[in-house]
């Protein structure tokens, strides 16, 4: 495994790192879960990301079970906070009521006394960002979070937030984790520019774009039963990605994975990591194996040439528009 700094912070942590949303709790049965985890150990994936909504919070139920046992300061365990976990109207959004509460539960669940990374999961615009920012950093004057950043914000957000950091002498973001893959790349024009600037690293999520970019979606097919077009709580993300036009695409890329001795997850992982602002790529699993083969990705470096060819096959099919950035139901 290799491991980079988070963002311009001291925190190292594993390139590739394990993410527990759709799966745990829901996709697939606990002690399935279990072994994933104990997959992603062995293989030397030390980072661990989840969110207190992940199943109705029974993620991180799962992930701190899963964790049990295994010694604390080596691991970067990472949990988010926004979206609803109850039925009150503070129970949602980043109010300083729902953040405070929201972290004891959260660290109940995975039962640890602090987690490594707390994310703002979504820009909450009935909130002042103050409020926000100032609960975030109390925590971390307490104790029980190391380090903030934020999921799916927007350049001109996360610049709003470091701006205020900065002003109030508060703890500066040093994360982002947005959905970013060879198909879904809305954050480089924007947001990476000014996360360079400001030491603000990417934890993307679904570089395989929701399974995608493993080639198993055939043009004019059907998809398999039980992959994650088929699943209600994950089809909503990858029909987005389902054109016949990007999986005819994608079908291309599979001569360009077998020239380098790499499955198609395994390309599709080691091309965002050639993104330098790209601290760790989470990759989600269901069964062992598949954490054993796209952990092969570390370390992968991919030449000029094959980047070019990636741009030429897909050329047509990528989203690059930043408006993106954002999810629809978000936005005030």
């Amino acid at each position: 495994m290799e491991f980079r700094h988070l963002g311009r912070s001291g925190l190292l942590v594993s390139e590739i790192s394990y993410g527990n949303w759709i799966t745990h709790g829901s996709q697939v049965e606990e002690e399935a879960a279990h072994a994933c985890v104990k997959a992603a150990l062995d293989v030397g994936i030390t980072t661990f990301d989840t969110a207190d909504v992940y199943a109705g919070t029974r993620a991180e139920d799962v992930l701190g079970r899963a964790l049990k046992g295994v010694r604390r300061e080596s691991l970067e365990i990472f949990t988010k906070v926004f979206w609803p976990t109850g039925p009150g109207q503070n129970d949602r959004g980043l109010s300083r009521k729902h953040i405070m509460e929201s972290i004891n539960g959260s660290l109940r669940r995975l039962g640890t006394d602090y987690v490594d990374l707390y994310q703002a999961h979504r820009f909450d615009f009935a909130t002042p960002l103050e409020e926000t920012l100032r609960a975030f950093d109390d925590l971390v004057r307490q104790g029980k979070v190391l380090y903030v950043g934020v999921s799916e914000w927007t350049a001109d957000q996360i610049d709003r937030a470091l701006k205020i950091a900065d002003q109030m002498g508060f703890d500066r973001l040093v994360s982002n984790q947005p959905q970013y893959s060879m198909l879904w790349r809305v954050i480089e024009a924007e947001v990476v520019p000014l996360s360079e600037r400001e030491g603000v690293g990417q934890i993307v999520w679904s570089p395989l774009a929701q399974g995608v970019l493993t080639g198993k979606y055939l043009p004019g097919q059907p998809p398999p039963e039980g992959s994650r077009a088929t699943d209600p709580s994950g089809s909503t993300f990858i029909n987005r990605l389902m054109g016949e036009d990007v999986l005819r695409a994608v079908q291309e890329l599979k001569p360009v994975a077998a020239d380098l001795g790499l499955s198609m997850a395994q390309l599709a992982v080691a091309w965002v990591l050639q993104n330098p602002n790209v601290s760790s790529a989470i990759i989600g699993a269901t069964r062992p194996e598949q954490v054993r083969d796209n952990v092969k990705a570390a370390g992968v470096k991919l030449d000029v040439e094959t980047m070019k060819r990636v741009d030429a096959i897909l050329d047509g099919v990528v989203e690059r528009d930043p408006a993106k950035t954002v999810s629809p139901s978000t936005r005030p």
